[in-house]
């Protein structure tokens, strides 16, 4: 089945539409390289849009009906969002639901450390990358330091014109003929991949050398003086210590904005549109629907990158629960209801998908690959090899959702990750269809998945915001 491509199809309003969806989404990721970051442009988003927090709507005693907004957040790294219908929430919600977290390297928790006039950062890589990948690029440093005294810093450096960014060094080719022999996987080694962060000494003063005092406070100034130098900067500028270190929460990822790519500039190329492309989508469908029938929900949640594992990953108990208090906020609460509500309710499961690349035709299956610049994405199921770990969506559920977008003209392709048996990957679909209800996984099909830059199609993301609004608008079964 050949499908348009949708640059062919669009009127000048929908270009129109399409550019300007599409500033906003660089603007989101620009804005959100994190997932707390994502967190509060989400929540500026939401409340801009008339949602009140579930919480505030809980300790008010204040009682939910047809058209209130309501929003739960989760640990500053998940999100639940609700649009009350007209039809009872027993009847089932139509959901989409995502994740904002990507991979990326993380700073560990005793990391700062000198070697050769260098100061670095140990790290732990997060999420499926390609280590070789990472290294020698500008990078920036994202996160939170949170003190004994429950202070939180924030810390954003490298975005701005003026601010310093950092890198990971590789060896030089002239050196390299025995790394150049090695596998893929092993050319550069996890441990290998600490962040260079200084290399300029503390200058220690006449007088504080001769400072019996000082040098008893300050042992290691001498020993040690580029990481003091660090040390000192991170003190003068955040007022943080070392030790500080170890509840800290910081993320490395590439510095820059999001940016168009390809002379027609149909293309943009960003850092963690995996899956915030699907994020945002999601979102802004969400919130440009005035009212539905049934229910309207969003999650954004995180940690889908290693499992959606943890309290802020899909697999906790976040989303029920903030589904029991809104029942409870609607006077429809038993432990009954919730579960007719999740096994009566309609799912996209809004992830990426990888889009054929002709420079590696090889790993894809033509017939059965998404291509960029020709619309929405479903996967029918995921997994690997023999469908292992899948979400395998009915039929019936599938032809319901084709319903949908023929009456509203639009634009989908059908694909698999890759040939059988080369690989494959996996969603938050399986997670939600443990409750019973129908789920498939759609979105925008990505190039360079998983790299520092990926890529996606301008037309794609506003086909996919297209698509999900009709599935918030229309889905019932």
């Amino acid at each position: 089945m050949e499908r348009k491509n949708l640059w062919e199809t669009y009127s000048d309003k929908q270009l129109k539409e399409l550019e300007k969806l599409s500033d906003e989404y660089r603007a989101f990721l620009d804005n959100g390289k994190t997932e707390r970051e994502c967190i509060d442009t989400i929540v500026n988003m939401v409340e801009d849009a008339g949602y009140v927090e579930l919480e505030k709507a809980i300790a008010a005693g204040r009682k939910l009906k047809k058209g209130d907004k309501v929003y739960s957040v989760w640990m500053n790294k998940s999100i639940a969002i609700y649009q009350i219908g007209s039809k009872p929430l027993t009847e089932g919600m139509n959901i989409l639901g995502a994740h904002i977290d990507s991979p990326r390297i993380d700073v560990k928790q005793n990391p700062l450390y000198e070697d050769g006039g260098f100061a670095y950062l140990d790290t732990h890589y997060y999420g499926g990358v390609k280590k070789y990948q990472w290294v020698t690029l500008p990078l920036a440093i994202h996160g939170v330091i949170v003190k004994k005294d429950g202070t939180t810093v924030e810390i954003s450096v490298g975005e701005a014109e003026d601010d310093p960014v950092f890198f990971i060094s590789d060896l030089l080719i002239h050196l390299a003929g025995e790394q150049m022999e090695k596998k893929a996987a092993k050319v550069i080694e996890g441990e290998a991949l600490d962040l260079i962060v200084g290399n300029k000494p503390l200058l220690i003063k006449k007088d504080e050398a001769d400072d019996e005092k000082a040098k008893e406070e300050k042992p290691d100034k001498a020993k040690e003086a580029v990481k003091a130098g660090v040390l000192d900067i991170l003190k003068q500028t955040y007022d943080v210590e070392e030790e500080d270190f170890i509840s800290a929460e910081l993320e490395i990822v590439p510095a820059g904005k999001a940016r168009e790519a390809g002379f027609d500039r149909s293309m943009i190329l960003a850092y963690g549109q995996d899956d915030r492309v699907c994020a945002f989508t999601s979102l802004k469908a969400m919130l440009d629907t005035k009212k539905t029938d049934r229910t309207m929900c969003c999650i954004l949640v995180d940690k889908e990158e290693i499992g959606s594992v943890g309290a802020t990953g899909m697999q906790s108990k976040f989303f029920e629960n903030s589904l029991a208090e809104l029942m409870n906020l609607t006077g429809e609460y038993s432990e009954l209801n919730v579960r007719r509500c999740l096994a009566r309710s309609c799912m996209l499961s809004s992830d990426v998908s990888a889009g054929f690349d002709p420079s590696y035709a090889s790993a894809f299956e033509k017939k059965n690959a998404a291509f960029l610049g020709k619309g929405m994405v479903f996967n029918k199921f995921t997994g690997a090899r023999g469908k292992s770990g899948s979400n395998d969506a009915n039929a019936e559920y599938m032809a319901h959702i084709r319903g949908i977008f023929e009456k509203k003209n639009i634009q989908f392709q059908t694909a698999e990750l890759g040939k059988v048996d080369v690989g494959g990957g996996g969603t938050i679909a399986y997670i939600l269809a443990l409750y019973g209800m129908n789920v498939i996984d759609s979105g925008v099909a990505v190039l360079n998945m998983h790299a520092p830059w990926e890529a996606t199609s301008k037309a794609d993301i506003y086909e996919t915001y297209r698509g999900y609004k009709a599935f918030v608008e229309g889905a019932c079964l």
